[in-house]
């Protein structure tokens, strides 16, 4: 048993955070409490710790010891949140993780807890409510007293697998089995398993069912995608996934890697990749070499269901795993995320169309998830280093022919692009004798039986069983993992790596066998070699638990050594778990009780074939004609507005990071007023190239309840119209995944599904697309009791496509941002040809009104002239704004345009009018017919083009077949910049819609600002709604005092001297490669610099004539950003004289971003000149703030920023804890202080006003300098804009670099 030390540490709720709880308390009726939190910390050890170890604990948490912990009495109730007992938290891990790099000795663990203490009077159930209230069910418990907490470090003895008695019991002990384990194996399988086992002649372990169940579970074999349909009663030709394959055959050309390996791989360029070179003492240098782009996009429904925080996070780990684990290992680069739910019902802001037709116990509401859920795969992506650039948000949830269609299994959607270079694309043979190694995080009891799980409908598993389901993402060790695998593909052809895949569903039981089965190879692994976080773990559990972070890689046993310095310099945990025979015999030895869990062939546990055959019939919808002769237009264009499908995703946009990288072009955000509203995303391939990859997605849904092969077609074109206006070049080029949901087994379902892969599979065929990707999840159906009637939410047949592309030139990528130019017109091209189709529309839904027909994709064709004319008008710079309609239709479309422009818009209908064949005098027909003109969702655009350029756009057009005005295309008016900024809206001169731009745009806000008010600090939110309406304070401009094409490095750079340039890092900073390409531009010489160089002396800073710590989350910024790091220098006595001795060196400068400056800033007391530096808190939305911010730079002593004095410009800020924060000089600002950099707003005015200061530090101090400016920190990243091209918006005039570039360049001149 351990001895647990517990600390009392600070403040945990902060005064809002309160506020909502007792809000919360008293919407259930209550009574009135007064409510006081702290933080507690409990470090288990096997032994007393010492009073020198125990200062170093207080010192290092921030936290006192105590003669006796408090306790409760009457009126005064402690509720103790720890994690869940028996697991053990990301943070715990990271935590023990600084304490030992620290040095301090003969620690286990340390967990955090939350004592909330409660005045007033509370009977139990009252506390119960009150529990529930504190606490995630699925992540924490709560505990009524401290000693409780020793519970954390119960240790269980160690057991053996146990077996079921098949050769006696025969197929009822495996029938029995089956249910208890949660296995999920159907009728065939456990005939095959009893026959397999008979003729073994001996009993399976309990390992080897739970390996069986996993690696065949729908989830990993896809056996509906494989299965033969007999659709009313006809055999259908072909398999869904011999559809698939279809399109690749017809066109392989440009696909590297399809249907095999992790992910994807389609044809890049030959390109300069920019890495350290471990020949070189580990200096970044450019290489020139051919370069592909991988391609991936997952799922994770389930788990976001029950746990959606982690089930998010967790979903963006697994995909970004995939993508590293392609080939013989390569980096991710770009991601993407969505969501769809059902109906949110948020308090205070309920819609007219949504009803509450409950939930089952065990799964989010879709609110909750639609709070927890995206910080989930945010917080993910944003921690490993990874720019989140697109996504959707979708929700619906509806009665339809009698049946509630929704999503109370929500779809999350996580996808994404990396680089791999040509030469690792390939797994090569893995030979006999190699090495089978586990690289990343240890194992622990998680996410059991979560492929199996994820198989069912939710809600037909014992609801207890969904503990086992929930994940924990770590994504401070999978960095770690990937910066392993960069190292080691870094090294071409002498990569250590033969093959690698990620572990995820089934956890190593079925990662391995896939790694070795994939060779022809056996295996023999020894369980007790696998690293284990928690003690006393079954063989079942440790070998079929689904730890994330983790890999499974071959290496030859003479490259170990190469590997094990690559992970121990990385400090990356691995072990050698086993070796390859080449008898195709899986063995799993356990040397703790000497048997063997696992002993079979491999082809017993892959060889069942899993075919199934799928009934189904065809379910025809009734027909619904549509009607909308007696509404509002004003009022609907409201209501679409607020329906979240269309309204504005700030709120999920603005907590990812979108710069991390060095390498985005375009994000979601559009324009000098940074606006949601991007059709797709661009990245760049390198640092000197314009080359680049585009993604964008298409999904329709509820088209799927009309017509499920037209919604098919219709996510196709919705792709393809989403990333027309990047410079791709020929539609070939383009590629796709399909992602599947369906309710299979829901009568009609099946059938659908068959018609729409039919569907896609003709028009991608037709289209020169191919589907190199893809994934499927067949059980969107949730079913539960509700007293007494049993309740079922059926999702609609949902394809989501992402399409990716190479991108020639991404300069020349045309976002909806409406330009200010003199003389422009609007064009609308309509691929729906006046057919105005209005099923499934946003309009329908917003009235409960689904009826109409499916709008389709009728055409391919067409849609492959369109998307030519607009790659010809691209590529000779003819247009000024490209918005594609979907989600809301052409009004949609339009209002989007002039919310990224500000103005108004002058729109005439006449050109999409047919006059002859509307009854004028019938009011009713009129009015449906504009209805229908400005919300019907079939594909189309508008473009804004010059009056001068408008005669060439429609040329092109009717070359390409389309008539001018009738159903084809036609100018629909043009955009007005004045003050009133007024949308309107005219038919045959009649005024049909007047609003104030501003209006809409707070409509269309709403939802994201509700949702804020209920995450963050609620004043925030209301502060960032209120701008809406503020053009001149929120604009970006940039007022630089020196000319932005002149390079102040030049002469020095051509002098040839480039003094060296430590890029610092510590395990979790994510931001050193953008860091080393700018100073390198700028004539340094730069080297990657692990803190574990310095600590083992491989590297001294004396050898650097500058220094640079860049950004990310060392150890996961857990104990407060950038503290861990610099407590390990602090408390590490031979580098804490070596940093000293560099800052104290009159010659040298240094440079801390973002994590770098919160570490530095910590470093304070060995910096000269620092006397009133602040420290770096909790931003004062309590949210992860990605933005682009203005900032100025005022007179300062800062030997960097010298040469920008007195310019203000845009820079990107990406942090969680960026507020400057005076509590150790008494909340006093000295008036010496260095303030090197100050947020402003579009008047150019320091403010305090949020976002536009990002995280609430006062005097908008982004930045300071020590006294003889030598040492500069800041919270903004210059270093992820020194391109022109890097930057979100820019002036005009910044063409190749950007004004951030004067920072290195002037860092350069400093040291002449």
């Amino acid at each position: 048993m351990s001895v647990v030390l517990p600390l009392r540490g600070v403040t945990a709720l902060s005064d809002f955070r309160v506020e909502k709880l007792l809000q919360k308390a008293a919407a259930l009726g209550l009574p009135e409490v007064k409510l006081k939190s702290e933080f507690w910390y409990f470090v288990g050890s096997e032994k007393a710790l010492d009073a020198a170890t125990v200062e170093k604990l207080q010192a290092l948490l921030a936290a006192q010891s105590v003669e006796q912990t408090p306790e409760a009495r009457e009126g005064l109730h402690l509720f103790l949140v720890t994690p869940r007992l028996g697991t053990i938290s990301p943070w715990a891990s990271k935590a023990t993780n600084i304490a030992e790099n620290c040095g301090l000795e003969g620690i286990e663990r340390i967990e955090r807890g939350m004592a909330v203490w409660l005045e007033g009077c509370l009977n139990d159930e009252q506390k119960q409510q009150w529990a529930a209230l504190l606490h995630d069910r699925m992540t924490e418990s709560v505990l009524p007293d401290f000693q409780t907490a020793s519970k954390l470090f119960h240790h269980l003895e160690s057991e053996t697998f146990s077996t079921v008695d098949v050769l006696g019991g025969g197929k009822e002990a495996l029938v029995k089995a089956n249910t208890e384990m949660g296995l999920a194996l159907s009728a065939d399988e456990i005939d095959y398993l009893v026959e397999n086992y008979q003729a073994l002649q001996r009993n399976p372990s309990d390992v080897e069912l739970m390996m069986f169940a996993q690696a065949n579970s729908e989830h990993c074999r896809h056996k509906i995608f494989n299965a033969d349909f007999i659709l009313n009663g006809e055999k259908q030709p072909k398999s869904l996934f011999g559809m698939i394959r279809d399109t690749h055959n017809a066109h392989p050309e440009g696909t590297v890697v399809a249907y095999k390996d992790n992910s994807s791989v389609i044809e890049g360029a030959k390109i300069e990749r920019f890495y350290p070179n471990a020949a070189e003492n580990q200096g970044y240098r450019f290489h020139e070499e051919d370069t592909h782009i991988i391609m991936k996009v997952e799922t994770h429904n389930h788990p976001t269901a029950i746990a959606p925080f982690a089930g998010a996070a967790t979903g963006a780990g697994g995909e970004i795993r995939d993508e590293g684990a392609t080939g013989k290992g390569s980096r991710p680069k770009a991601g993407l995320t969505g969501f769809t739910v059902s109906n949110l019902n948020i308090p205070d802001l309920k819609q007219p169309w949504e009803q509450d037709y409950g939930k089952p116990e065990h799964i989010s509401s879709p609110l909750d998830i639609m709070i927890e859920g995206p910080i989930g795969g945010a917080a993910f992506n944003n921690e490993f280093g990874r720019p989140n650039l697109l996504g959707y948000f979708r929700t619906f949830e509806e009665k339809f022919d009698g049946q509630v269609r929704g999503y109370h299994k929500p779809i999350m959607i996580a996808g994404g692009l990396g680089s791999i270079q040509a030469q690792q694309t390939h797994k090569d043979e893995i030979p006999e004798g190699a090495l089978l190694i586990q690289l990343g995080g240890p194992g622990m009891l998680i996410g059991l039986g979560g492929g199996a799980a994820s198989s069912m409908d939710t809600g037909t598993n014992d609801a207890s069983l969904d503990f086992n389901s929930v994940q924990r993402g770590n994504p401070e060790i999978e960095r770690r993992a990937q910066e392993v695998i960069d190292r080691c593909w870094q090294l071409g052809d002498q990569n250590p790596i033969i093959s690698i895949h990620d572990v995820g569903a089934g956890g190593l039981s079925n990662a391995f066998p896939e790694l070795v089965n994939d060779a022809g190879r056996g295996a023999v692994f020894k369980l007790r070699e696998v690293p284990l976080e928690e003690h006393g773990l079954n063989p079942l559990q440790i070998w079929c638990n689904e730890s994330q972070e983790r890999y499974v890689l071959s290496i030859l046993e003479k490259d170990l050594d190469t590997f094990r310095a690559i992970c121990e310099r990385e400090r990356c945990p691995f072990a050698v778990v086993g070796t390859a025979t080449d008898d195709g015999h899986l063995k799993v030895r356990d040397d703790l009780f000497s048997n063997n869990p696992v002993d079979l062939p491999l082809n017993v546990l892959l060889g069942k074939p899993p075919k199934t055959t799928r009934t189904d019939k065809t379910v025809t919808p009734s027909e619904k004609p549509f009607n909308a002769g007696n509404i509002d237009i004003t009022e609907a264009a409201y209501r679409v507005l607020r329906l979240p499908t269309v309204a504005a995703k700030n709120f999920l946009i603005t907590i990812g990071d979108r710069s991390v990288g060095g390498m985005t072009h375009r994000d979601q955000m559009v324009g000098k007023y940074q606006t949601p509203v991007a059709d797709c995303a661009v990245t760049m391939m390198g640092f000197n190239t314009y080359r680049g990859e585009a993604m964008s997605m298409g999904e329709k849904p509820t088209v799927a309840l009309f017509d499920a092969p037209a919604s098919g077609r219709m996510c196709v074109g919705e792709a393809i119209t989403n990333i027309a206006a990047v410079n791709i070049g020929d539609i070939g080029n383009i590629k796709l995944s399909a992602n599947w949901m369906a309710a299979c087994g829901n009568e009609g379902e099946d059938e659908k599904l068959y018609r729409t892969v039919e569907a896609v599979s003709k028009a991608c065929q037709a289209l020169d697309l191919s589907i190199p990707v893809g994934k499927d999840s067949l059980s969107m159906k949730t079913v539960w009791q509700d007293g007494e009637e049993k309740k079922s939410v059926v999702s609609p047949l949902s394809l989501i496509i992402s399409a990716f592309a190479p991108v020639q030139d991404v300069r020349k990528t045309v976002t909806p941002e409406l330009k200010n130019v003199e003389d422009s017109v609007l064009l609308f091209v309509d691929l729906g040809f006046g057919k105005a189709r209005m099923g499934g529309s946003a309009f329908g839904q917003v009235y409960n009104n689904m009826s109409g027909d499916a709008p389709d994709l009728d055409d391919t064709g067409r849609l492959k002239d369109f998307y030519n004319v607009i790659q010809q008008l691209v590529a000779e710079d003819k247009l000024l704004a490209y918005h594609d309609r979907s989600d809301g239709g052409l009004f949609a479309t339009l209002v989007e345009m002039a919310f990224a422009g500000r103005c108004g818009l002058n729109v005439q209908l006449d050109s999409l009018t047919d006059f002859a064949a509307l009854d004028w005098n019938d009011e009713k027909a009129v009015k449906q017919h504009c209805i229908k003109t400005l919300f019907n969702e079939e594909l189309g655009a508008v473009l804004q083009v010059n009056t001068a350029d408008a005669a060439r756009c429609i040329e092109l057009l009717k070359q390409a077949g389309f008539s001018l005005n009738n159903h084809g295309f036609g100018g629909i008016g043009f955009p007005v910049f004045d003050k009133d900024e007024r949308l309107q809206i005219r038919l045959n001169d009649e005024l049909l819609f007047n609003q104030t731009r501003a209006d809409l745009q707070c409509a269309w806000q709403e939802t994201s600002h509700a949702i804020q008010r209920l995450r963050d600090n609620p004043v925030c939110a209301d502060s960032e709604f209120a701008l809406i309406g503020d053009n001149k304070r929120s604009a970006l401009f940039a007022d630089v005092k020196f000319d932005v094409n002149e390079d102040i490095a030049a002469p020095f750079v051509n002098s040839g001297a480039k003094p060296k340039i430590a890029i610092l890092r510590e395990q979790g900073v994510n931001g050193q490669i953008e860091m080393a390409a700018a100073f390198t531009r700028a004539g340094f010489d730069a080297y990657d610099v692990h803190m574990s160089d310095l600590m083992a002396g491989r590297v001294h800073l004396a050898d650097f004539k500058m220094l640079a710590a860049c950004g990310g989350f060392s150890y996961g910024d857990v104990l407060g950003a950038g503290e861990g790091w610099a407590k390990s220098i602090l408390f590490h006595p031979a580098l804490r004289d070596q940093f000293a001795a560099f800052f104290a060196d009159p010659d040298t400068l240094t440079l801390g971003v973002c994590n770098g400056c919160q570490m530095v800033s910590n470093l304070a007391e060995i910096i000269p000149g620092t006397a009133g530096w602040p420290k770096f808190k909790r931003n004062l939305s309590e949210q992860f703030e990605a933005r682009l911010s203005m900032v100025h730079v005022p007179k300062s002593a800062s030997l960097i920023l010298n040469e920008m004095q007195g310019s203000s410009l845009p820079v990107v800020v990406s942090h969680g804890e960026g507020r400057a924060d005076f509590a150790l000089h008494g909340g006093n600002i000295s008036d010496d202080l260095g303030i090197a950099l100050q947020y402003v707003d579009g008047q150019n005015q320091v403010t305090q006003t949020y976002p536009l200061n990002p995280n609430g530090s006062p005097q908008g101090i982004a930045g300071v300098t020590n006294a003889d400016g030598r040492v500069t920190i800041m919270m903004p990243h210059p270093e992820r804009v020194y391109r022109a091209a890097q930057m979100s918006w820019k002036p005009e005039d910044w063409t190749e670099l950007s004004g951030w570039y004067r920072l290195f360049a002037g860092a350069r001149k400093a040291l002449g």
